[in-house]
């Protein structure tokens, strides 16, 4: 398996990162041993060095093992693993921290309890998107690579607010859509449909509505169409049904009804389902059929008025 450039740049950085450590630990241990650097100094100096170096390792290795264990176990497993190896290095720095300065099982206790208490107060939104994130890791109501639509419990359905369409059924799910790019310790990164990336904080996605799309999904896709009272609603919607039927990867007869009328028109809701990951493509194709029947209709009325 040949590396890629980027992998190879990240992989000389963690081994360029792991001696940097490995040579400043060197120099401050030789340069306390021989009484050139404070007792006190050390002690920091040292703390700070464990503290980045393992956050900075394990960053490079998630994203490194991310990279190189895609296309073997998954792109979604891959990103797990990495996930947990950001929080395993988030433990392991908080657990040389305090090894550091020796605090006892009871004082860590009472101080991470008080600290706890401070931290959970002051930091409430970021810890429950840590703790969201670990959630959905267990969880997983979703996978990288999954296209998705997140829709937030807090929003229900858009109505019309237009006054001539009161009393229409129409509504709108308000929510986003795109593929699930990677989850991470404060975010979900997704890649709309419109090809912008979008960060949604891991509190949010826990408790949202989401809909998850799969390749080989089927659509039920409804198209409003309005037609003239001039023509039989019951012709139309025959000749509207056979037309329909010679649609690629349809799954099912389509349906057509008369939803509302005007005073001039009646207003057919056309639903069809076909295998399809979009809406567009299929509503798209119903509007140019239909519209060829209406145009066909139109011009037989013309032929036999002229006669």
């Amino acid at each position: 398996m040949v590396m890629s450039r980027n992998e190879s740049r990240i992989l000389a950085l963690t081994i360029s990162s792991i001696i940097a450590m490995i040579v400043i630990g060197g120099a401050i241990y030789v340069l306390g041993s021989m009484k050139l650097l404070p007792g006190n100094y050390i002690l920091y100096l040292e703390l700070v060095i464990w503290i980045v170096g393992v956050l900075l390792v394990t960053y490079l290795f998630s994203v490194l093992i991310r990279r190189r264990l895609s296309t073997v176990i998954g792109v979604d497993n891959a990103s797990s693993l990495g996930f947990v190896i950001r929080v395993i290095g988030y433990a392991l720095a908080l657990a040389g921290a305090v090894s550091v300065f020796k605090v006892g099982l009871g004082e860590a206790l009472a101080a991470g309890g008080f600290a706890g208490l401070v931290l959970g107060l002051a930091s409430q939104d970021v810890l429950s998107n840590v703790f969201g994130g670990i959630m959905l890791l267990l969880s997983r109501p979703y996978k990288v690579g999954q296209r998705i639509t997140v829709s937030t419990w807090q929003y229900g359905l858009d109505f019309p607010t237009y006054s001539p369409k009161y009393f229409s059924t129409d509504y709108l799910i308000p929510g986003y859509t795109g593929t699930v790019v990677d989850i991470t310790l404060l975010y979900t990164i997704i890649q709309t449909d419109e090809l912008a990336e979008l960060r949604i904080p891991n509190s949010i996605m826990i408790q949202a509505a989401i809909f998850v799309h799969d390749k080989e999904e089927k659509r039920k896709v409804r198209t409003r169409y309005e037609i003239s009272k001039d023509f039989d609603p019951d012709m139309v919607a025959e000749k509207i049904k056979e037309e329909l039927s010679h649609m690629d990867n349809l799954l099912a007869p389509p349906v057509v009804r008369v939803l509302e009328a005007t005073q001039t028109t009646f207003v057919f809701g056309i639903d069809v389902i076909a295998k399809s990951v979009y809406e567009e493509p299929v509503r798209s194709e119903v509007i140019k059929r239909v519209t060829r029947v209406v145009r066909s209709l139109s011009q037989e009325e013309k032929v036999n008025g002229s006669k």
